[in-house]
């Protein structure tokens, strides 16, 4: 292969390189735009040559990184959940491309990156006001880690710069979450509302808020006091789909005798409602329904749980924090992680022992008091 350079202005050279036609054979010109020294000029050549000799070289492309980003969703639609795809169109499209989406996307490299990263953190909230979170740009990171991996597939750039970029400092948020006596007093605050028996389930049971929102009335046993958690509902915009839950597999979930109670007393209002209404409700109804017995949207069951624990004087704290809760409680009470991480749906205990982490040098402490009394007792006999 062969090359040279050829001086455009003082500092400004053109790095022209013969570059075979892989369907005719002949040869093609490319040229590359530099800006250096002559001897940093014929390195970058020497450098560009080396590349086509051993198959590496991509061909200088117009595409910018957005351009990309919109090329790689769509490909990327086919492999992930439409909730997932919506989070990866925000992440690149909204945050990332605003910032570096009008670069080339040969012309990325880890400086641009890093400096993008810095822009994000000080200045990249949309509307203005500061910047994004450490955790939210950790993430666009990472998709845009996947995005550009996909590109060096398809021989778009040599290698991933991103990989070569330093992924901002996280600090772990504290789990707000609820003792027993303010789980109580909610459930008294919420008891003649829609929102109880929801609450109940995240509360008493840690199901997450799509599982409750996708439990039938055919999922619930209360003569064996269980449910089985098969589906949960996702919302994507205006609609809402139900897929398999977040581990990926079904679970059963064990009901305390004041849950089965609640969901009996539950059951028979529901039907007398929708009876009313000429309803007749089947196992495949939903446990949280409207009045008609349609299902609800994931969000209308977030703004309604806001709206009414900003009436109580208990901590303002997301409807997903009940779970945490519940884990938290179970944890305290000194149940198994093994079986918390059952309970909770969690793909592997390592994931309950992670988040839940503050709750175990409690837990050690006891194990600890406990493990002293046992060698105490059976110390006694010996020495009297």
């Amino acid at each position: 292969m062969k090359g040279h350079i050829r001086e455009r202005s003082p500092g400004k050279w053109a790095i022209i390189l013969d570059v075979p036609d892989p369907e005719t054979g002949r040869r093609r010109r490319k040229w590359h735009t530099f800006h250096g020294t002559k001897r940093e000029a014929q390195t970058e050549c020497a450098r560009l040559i080396t590349q086509l000799n051993g198959g590496q070289y991509v061909e200088p492309s117009k595409t910018t990184l957005k351009d990309y980003f919109v090329r790689w969703l769509e490909h990327e639609k086919a492999h992930v959940s439409p909730k997932t795809h919506e989070r990866y169109e925000e992440l690149l499209l909204k945050n990332v491309a605003p910032v570096i989406g009008s670069i080339a996307l040969t012309k990325i490299d880890a400086s641009k990156l890093d400096h993008a990263w810095a822009k994000l953190l000080a200045s990249g909230r949309r509307d203005g006001k500061g910047g994004l979170s450490p955790r939210t740009v950790h993430h666009c990171r990472r998709v845009m880690l996947t995005a550009m991996d996909q590109a060096v597939r398809w021989k778009m750039i040599p290698s991933n710069p991103v990989a070569l970029t330093r992924p901002p400092k996280i600090e772990r948020a504290q789990i707000a979450a609820y003792g027993a006596p303010e789980t109580a007093k909610m459930l008294v605050a919420l008891r003649d509302s829609r929102m109880f028996i929801p609450a109940l389930l995240a509360a008493l049971c840690g199901l997450r808020r799509g599982e409750i929102l996708a439990l039938r009335w055919e999922n619930v046993n209360l003569k064996a006091g269980s449910v089985a958690i098969r589906q949960s509902a996702e919302q994507v915009g205006t609609e809402v789909r139900y897929k398999e839950p977040k581990s990926g597999k079904a679970r059963t979930v064990a009901l305390s005798s004041t849950v089965v109670d609640e969901m009996k007393r539950h059951r028979t209002a529901q039907a007398e409602e929708q009876l009313k209404l000429g309803i007749r409700p089947d196992g495949r109804s939903f446990v949280v329904a409207q009045i008609d017995g349609k299902p609800l949207k994931p969000t209308s069951l977030t703004h309604e749980w806001t709206r009414l624990i900003a009436k109580t004087d208990l901590p303002q704290i997301r409807f997903h924090d009940l779970r945490h809760s519940h884990a938290t409680q179970l944890l305290a009470a000194g149940v198994h992680p093994k079986i918390a991480s059952e309970r909770l749906g969690h793909s592997t205990i390592g994931i309950t022992m992670d988040l839940y982490s503050h709750v175990m040098p409690d837990m050690q402490a006891s194990a600890a008091e406990q493990v002293d009394a046992a060698i105490k007792a059976a110390t006694k006999p010996l020495t009297e």
